[in-house]
């Protein structure tokens, strides 16, 4: 096979989209093939340049930026409690968990961190949990649908559909929330929340096992996804890959633990890992399989916190959840500050620079978990059949709002 050379070509960029190959780069036998960017299975606008030796995929060359959000150029222009909405709109399956990040990285670097109600925090690990159950309901379901299976999408859907019921019972939206905010939250849970969280505990549970059983367990799914996809412990580190796939590679990382913020401390959850039980570690039934049993653990989260909060931190008269909210957030000089957040992509960091004597920052960058782990796509799909290249990119559970934020 003779070697391909790598050209950029500015005067085509200038005319039509980016592209990696020239057509005399190709040679003979092979062929570019375009998936997307409005493919079904891309999970979104991504588009995919593969080089392909009939049904062999030899290189895949992700193009991203067709549905950029501009979050880092608008954040320039609004003050730390605006930004919220546009946090939601990044990964908009999971939009509690983003602001929860962000949220906490402005906190941090005013001084806030510590001085919040304890019943605040169990409430925004509560929504954010229950949105950590959507998120990987959304990734179970949509994956199932990538490589034929219509039924575990049809299941997940419906019990994805009491979670955002719930989250709009508590903010009046089903999936850009707004709720979470610098310093409290937009308002108390309802009267009654608790009570229908528990129920709906109660109920999910068996639901999970039949997923277990229709999915994960299912012979045909572990043949189509045992020993495809596989991703090396090394790689993953190497490439920035964090979450789900990072764990599916045998590596316990979890920020939850790590960093040990909010008040996950005071929880009892695991984090599972990868062991390659139906193939190799890392693989695409690894990677499926770690969200599964996240699901769980964050069932047992869930549990923990209406706990706490029907307890030691019931609702009070005296209760109020925006009483620490500064009128105006305003650093004196300028500050950097980088913090992050376990989401149910992965590692969501948020680095900020402010400017003195204003409650509108100078820079905001975000770290999109993401961007990262599609950025690892070109190494592990290398070698793999066409078929296998679309059940990859499921495993991958990519939100391109985030990707192309």
């Amino acid at each position: 096979m003779r070697k391909i050379q790598y050209q950029f070509d500015s005067q085509h960029l200038q005319n039509s989209e980016p592209t990696r190959y020239q057509i005399h780069q190709i040679g003979e036998g092979k062929l570019l093939l375009n998936v997307g960017p409005q493919h079904p299975s891309t999970h979104g606008v991504l588009r995919l340049e593969v080089l392909t030796d009939g049904e062999v995929v030899l290189d895949v060359v992700p193009h991203i930026g067709y549905l950029h959000r501009c979050f880092e150029k608008h954040t320039e222009s609004l003050s730390y409690n605006q930004i919220i909405p546009y946090v939601d709109r990044m990964d908009y399956v999971a939009a509690m968990n983003g602001e929860h990040a962000y949220v906490m990285g402005v906190e941090k670097m005013m001084g806030l961190t510590g001085k919040l109600h304890k019943r605040i925090e169990y409430i925004r690990v509560l929504v954010a949990e229950l949105n950590r159950l959507a998120s990987h309901f959304v990734a179970l379901g949509t994956y199932g649908l990538d490589i034929g299976a219509a039924t575990p999408f049809l299941w997940l859907m419906r019990d994805r559909e009491h979670i955002l019921r719930l989250l709009e019972w508590v903010c009046g939206a089903r999936m850009l929330y707004n709720y979470i905010w610098v310093g409290g939250l937009y308002y108390d849970l309802p009267v009654g929340f608790e009570e229908r969280c528990a129920e709906f505990v109660k109920y999910l549970k068996p639901k999970l096992v039949e997923l277990q059983r229709l999915l994960i367990d299912n012979a045909i799914f572990i043949s189509r996804t045992a020993n495809i996809g596989v991703l090396p412990r090394n790689t993953a580190i190497n490439y920035g890959v964090t979450g789900a796939m990072l764990r599916a590679s045998g590596l316990r990382y979890d920020l939850r633990k790590v960093d040990a913020y909010s008040v996950y401390p005071e929880l009892d959850f695991n984090v599972p890992i990868g062991t390659g039980a139906m193939g190799k570690v890392g693989d695409c039934w690894d990677r499926t399989y770690i969200r599964v049993q996240e699901c769980w653990e964050a069932v047992r989260i869930v549990e923990q916190c209406v706990a706490k909060l029907q307890g030691e931190w019931k609702r009070t008269k005296e209760f109020n959840p925006q009483a620490a909210i500064p009128k105006k957030l305003r650093t004196a000089q300028k500050i950097e500050f980088y913090s992050r957040a376990e989401t149910p992509k992965g590692e969501l960091g948020f680095y900020f620079v402010s400017a003195p004597n204003s409650d509108v920052p100078y820079r905001v960058k975000a770290r999109s978990a993401c961007f990262s782990n599609l950025s690892v796509l070109p190494i592990i799909a290398k070698g793999c059949l066409i078929a296998d290249l679309i059940a990859i990119v499921g495993s991958l559970d990519l939100v391109m709002g985030e990707v192309d934020r």
